[in-house]
Order: structure tokens, then sequence, then C-alpha cells
């Protein structure tokens, strides 16, 4: 079938939406009709050639969906479904699986890497070139094949375009606070970056009782936003970064988490600096840039520095209790939603994300 997707065949240049011929599902493979893909930084690092993904191939590693065909041997998913992708496939049998960090998955890792789903082979091709797919997913697509095993069905009352939110920024951004970070009740929390993930660790964090919970950005709508999902102070940093400043809101003593959504050398540096004796710095955004960090106040404070990716839990069991605190009125999706873009505009949806206008965009399907 011919469906229309959002290639990327060479970085540094924009999205190239063309029509993309789809092969039918093969055995533990699922047809899913995507209806909304979040607007990522992650992809933008691979456009901007910042970060390696094999090409060409559809973008999108954030979405949801509704099942259109299952191949053989599909027995936990039907027609009519609807479906968050997993875009780190977990195969539940190698160490990491066993040990609960199914996001460090060595075939979900393998996936990732070479572009081709779990059998070798890609069911995505444009003008009878092979098309990657990203993550294993793809949900820059109209249609995308997925394996089985990277789909979680989610309640039909939650709406597709906030259920695409879950997938990535919303269970990256509360996990790291839920299952790295460990925030308690009156712990103090700063994050760096406002951002769609940023956002989510702030709500985590106000969900967790952080008494003091510091969100720091260069963009003011970014910091008023900070303040709708639980921020009780605000820094703008376009006006320079003062650790003092940070600090003086903790009587000088520091936080007890600090929180890196950006993954620029400067703000992890930042976060590190604000830290309290025996704080947390936790790590979500990504770079391939070196950190210089004192080993004084590492060793003497026993500061401690975590990278956090996928939320650090098990994304198969976290989103669908993330969707019921959306269900509850617990979780901010609505006011996450910024802005919905069609497939055919979806670079202006990153210039938009690249500008800093936007907490979370989606491209939305007919």
């Amino acid at each position: 079938m011919k469906a229309r997707g959002a290639v990327l065949f060479e970085p540094g240049n924009p999205l190239e939406v063309v029509d993309v011929d789809v092969a039918p599902p093969r055995t533990g493979e699922v047809l899913v009709k995507m209806a909304a893909a979040g607007v990522c930084h992650t992809d933008l690092h691979v456009m901007q050639g910042k970060f390696a993904a094999p090409l060409p191939a559809v973008l999108g590693h954030e979405g949801a969906g509704i099942v259109a065909e299952v191949g053989p041997g599909v027995t936990s998913l039907r027609s009519g479904d609807h479906v968050v992708p997993l875009w780190r496939l977990s195969c539940g049998r190698c160490e990491y699986c066993r040990r609960g960090k199914p996001a460090l998955c060595v075939e979900g890792t393998r996936i990732r890497n070479t572009g081709r789903l779990p059998d070798g082979t890609s069911r995505l091709s444009h003008r009878g070139r092979e098309v990657k797919h990203y993550a294993g997913v793809s949900t820059f697509c109209e249609y995308s094949v997925i394996p089985e095993a990277a789909l979680l069905t989610l309640d039909k009352e939650v709406p597709l375009d906030r259920a695409a939110l879950l997938g990535c920024a919303v269970v990256t951004g509360v996990g790291a606070v839920t299952h790295a970070a460990r925030v308690q009740r009156g712990d103090t929390v700063a994050v760096f970056g406002a951002g769609g993930v940023g956002l989510n660790v702030i709500q985590g964090a106000a969900s967790a009782g952080a008494a003091t919970l510091v969100a720091v950005d260069i963009h003011p709508s970014k910091l008023d936003l900070a303040r709708q999902f639980g921020a009780t102070h605000t820094v703008d940093a376009s006006k320079g970064m003062s650790v003092e400043t940070i600090r003086s809101l903790t009587d000088g003593r520091g936080v007890d988490h600090a929180f890196d959504a950006v993954g620029s050398p400067d703000t992890v540096r930042h976060a590190f600096d604000v830290l309290a004796r025996a704080g947390k710095l936790v790590v979500l955004g990504i770079s391939k840039e070196a950190v210089s960090l004192p080993l004084g106040p590492l060793v003497f404070e026993e500061r401690q520095i975590l990278g956090s990716f996928y939320g650090s839990g098990r994304p198969r069991d976290d989103i669908p209790r993330l969707a019921r605190m959306y269900q509850d009125g617990r979780l901010k999706l609505d006011e996450l939603l910024t802005r919905r873009y069609p497939l055919e505009q979806i670079n202006d949806a990153y210039a938009a994300l690249d500008r800093g206008e936007v907490a979370r965009s989606v491209i939305v399907f007919d």
C-alpha cells in the first residue's frame, strides 16, 4: 500500500513528505494507522546531523494510532485497538530486561541502530529503495508496521493526540522523577529546560510533593508554562545564569535534585553546581559533547550524577498509569499540547520547536 510519510534522506536537509510503499505486516507484526505523532527534539537532532541514524528513514518515535491489521501469530492486539508505540522494543529475555531496564534491551538497541525490524528487514521503501524504520516505529507516516512487542494498548477514552505525548515526553520526564531521582515530599528541585520533557519533570516533581521547585529556561513563555505545571520559582536564563540565585532560593543550601533536560555542557555544569550535599543530578538531555565537572564536591559532598533514559522505568507499566492519572485530572496533557500540524507542515513544526515557541506539538493525520 501507499502512505504519505516524512523521510529524512540526508542529515542537514529538511524532511521530505513523499509517498512511501508500506508492505503488509509479517509474523508478529502489526499495521498501525497513525493518528498523531509528537514533534520531539530527538528527531531534530537526527535531522541536524547531531546524532546518527540509519538513513533514509521515516522519522518519528512519539505517537498513537489505531490497529488496522495484524500479522500471523499476533495474539495481544486486534483491529481497532488504540495503541501507543514503544520506541525501544524490549525482548523480555536479555539481561537488561530481566533486571527491569527494558529501555536498555539488546534487541531494541539493535533495531534502533539498524533501522530494521527484528527479522532484519524493512517494510518501507521509496521508488524501490529501502527506507528504514526510525526507532522501530516511524510514527511520521500515515501507516506504519510495528512489532507486536513494541505496541501498548490504551483506553479508547484517552484522545489519541494526547495519548501520543505519553509515549516519550511524559513518560521520560515523570519517570525521571519517579524512578531515577525518587523525589520525596518536601524535597527541593531545580529543572533546567522547560520544554516538553522538562515540563513533565516539573509536574512529576510537583506531584511527588517537592517543596521548592525551580524552573530555568531562556524563554519567558516556557517559564509561564512551568508555573502552570507546578514550579514555585522561575529563573530567566536569557538574562544570565546565576548559580547563586538558585541556591538563594534554598537559603544557600542547594537543591536535593537537579534535572538537566537540555543536554548542553553549560546546563549540566550549572545543574551540578546548584546541588546540595548528597544531591542528585539527573541528566535527560542528550549531546555528543563532553562535560567537565569538579571532583571535589562530587567526592567530599557525595553528590551523584545519573543518566535517565525513557523514564528509567518500565514504559509498558508506566504509560497506562500515566494515562489513568490524566483521566483522573492528575496529569496535564491538554496544557502540554501547544499546536497541531498536518503532515505536510512538519518542517514548520520543527522550525517552531527549534525557536522555542512550543511546549509540545503533534502531527495529526486525517
